[in-house]
């Protein structure tokens, strides 16, 4: 698992729970469970980190809890 901060949240519109990782802009997950939406965004943190290497992006390092989360 990445050392990203991971936020965790049910939501009533989406009828699950949501994951972002705010740290990689757009990164996010759903899932029926909590645990689900964490595997869930286990697996597109990879694919988002995949990705902006192939594009040439920079990629943030993890920086831990967040001030604002």
């Amino acid at each position: 698992m990445h050392k990203y901060e991971v936020i965790i949240y049910w939501s009533e519109a989406d009828g699950a729970y949501i994951a972002e990782m705010p740290e990689l802009a757009g990164c996010m997950a759903d899932g029926a469970t909590a645990a689900e939406a964490l595997r869930n965004i286990e697996q597109i943190a990879v694919e988002w980190i995949e990705t902006a290497r192939e594009l040439g992006r920079d990629i943030p390092a993890p920086k831990g809890r967040l001030l604002y989360a």
